[in-house]
């Protein structure tokens, strides 16, 4: 007997989600970076006006607020994990480049307002909660920061900033902090890379929950893992740079930088 009436059920999201099993990695080589960075200069370099440098200028604005601030508070100790740590959070700020760049590849347009569809698409959520981890991954490096600082000298704070160099440089507690700071550093700045190097990019490409988005990142950087060090390296000298001509290079080196990791993800992702 043929059923003549029947209710389709609504497909969700999570039925159309493709599990980490189904997206595939391939390993690239320090040439690929070249080529990233290239074309992400290019998508840049065609409509600088379309590459949102609103964000940018927001960005260091921030930067900038946060270091001031710390200065004004005797949170002297606490400066350049602020500042240092901010480029955590650069991931959630370049995704509006992605966007672009992906946008750009399939002919839509690329003025800056286009860079915020994905607002309204199912892409939304996990971009969402990937934020938010970028997010406390940042938070839980200022308290780490912290405790390695406290660790070391106690409880009672520098009483000027030349006071404070002045035992960053010469005494062993002052040397111990450059030392583990750094490498603790090293260790969140990795993590984060790992995280969020694919995850962002792909959420806003395919349909995926955060955490498949997450575990192919962290399996593609691991399949990569001196590329995707020499990547963060990088891009931490980009950022650098742009912070040390006065803040203002950060205005081109964010979209670039943002427009080349949407290419390296292409490459690393099938």
């Amino acid at each position: 007997m043929v059923e003549l009436t029947r209710q389709d059920k609504p497909v969700s999201f999570k039925d159309i989600c493709l599990s980490a099993d189904e997206i595939k990695t391939r390993q690239i080589g320090l040439v690929d970076l070249r080529e990233c960075l290239v074309k992400g200069f290019r998508d840049y370099s065609e409509n600088p006006m379309a590459s949102v440098p609103f964000i940018a200028l927001f960005y260091f604005i921030c930067a900038l607020v946060v270091s001031v601030g710390s200065f004004g508070q005797e949170l002297r100790y606490f400066a350049f994990p602020l500042v240092a740590g901010f480029t955590l959070l650069g991931p959630i700020v370049a995704i509006a480049f992605f966007e672009m760049s992906r946008r750009r590849e399939q002919g839509l347009e690329t003025r800056w307002l286009a860079a915020f569809d994905f607002i309204h698409s199912a892409s939304f959520a996990p971009i969402l909660a990937l934020s938010i981890l970028m997010a406390a991954l940042y938070v839980f490096w200022l308290y780490m920061a912290e405790m390695i600082y406290f660790g070391l000298f106690g409880t009672e704070l520098p009483v000027s900033m030349d006071a404070f160099l002045n035992q960053l440089v010469n005494t062993r507690e002052g040397l111990l902090l450059i030392a583990y700071g750094n490498f603790v550093g090293f260790l969140f700045a990795f993590a984060a890379l790992a995280i969020s190097a694919v995850s962002l990019p792909l959420a806003l490409d395919k349909p995926v929950t955060s955490l498949t988005a997450i575990s192919v990142s962290v399996r593609a950087a691991f399949s990569n893992m001196g590329v995707i060090i020499v990547w963060g390296i990088i891009v931490a000298v980009l950022l650098a740079l742009g912070a040390a001509l006065a803040l203002v290079g950060l205005a081109v080196a964010l979209p670039v930088l943002g427009h080349a990791t949407w290419h390296l993800y292409k490459k690393l992702v099938v």
